[in-house]
């Protein structure tokens, strides 16, 4: 019976170089699993829906879904599996998902499945507070709309480009507040503007 041939010792003196010198080669370990390396870009989608499941606003922050024919097909998917549910998390293709509903509002916060849902439920929470204080309290789908630029504004100070930026709300509010002065006269300074020219014509006629 054959003997299995066995490693080659190295001579007394001898390392492992000068085995391999002969010709040996060590055996070979196998490749031991990479753990995937933590990424700023944590934030896949942020959207939010009517009690209907139709699309009031939405940020996509990667290429996962590049079509809005695909967002839009998701979008639904999500709805139909989350507008009864009475937990905050689900898992649908790969992704992590926490939402939040308010009357008639479903607000969704998307993640990879390896996110952690603390951290994407704090983006929620933020974007939550901070909505209820510009729309006064009422998040609600009528006062969303009447002040959908509000809104976008932030919902950008808390995401850029799926970072996370910003999750108190009260830092939100105030960056907002900031961007808003800055830019001039808003909608609402507009109207008065108007309103007071209006009255000091019809002053003056009455003179």
């Amino acid at each position: 019976m054959q003997r299995p041939e066995a490693w080659p010792r190295p001579h007394p003196g001898e390392g492992a170089s000068a085995a391999q010198a002969r010709g040996a080669t060590p055996p070979t370990r196998a490749t031991e699993p990479r753990f995937q390396e933590p990424s700023l870009y944590t934030i896949k989608a942020v959207f939010i829906l009517d009690n209907d499941g139709r699309r009031l606003l939405a940020k996509y922050y990667d290429d996962t879904f590049p079509s809005m024919k695909e967002q839009m097909v998701f979008e639904k998917n999500v709805f139909n599996k989350t507008s009864r549910a009475e937990s905050e998390i689900a898992f649908l293709g790969g992704m992590t998902i926490v939402y939040k509903s308010s009357i008639d509002l479903l607000l969704y916060v998307v993640g990879s499945s390896s996110e952690n849902e603390l951290m994407l439920m704090s983006v929620l929470a933020c974007l939550f507070d901070s909505l209820s204080h510009i729309l006064r309290k009422n998040v609600e789908k009528r006062w969303l709309l009447e002040n959908m630029d509000g809104a976008f504004l932030v919902l950008d100070e808390i995401v850029d480009g799926g970072v996370i930026l910003e999750s108190d709300p009260q830092q939100v509010i105030q960056k907002v507040n900031f961007r808003t002065d800055d830019t001039g006269l808003t909608e609402q300074s507009v109207a008065q503007v108007l309103q007071s020219a209006k009255e000091q014509i019809k002053w003056s006629l009455l003179k």
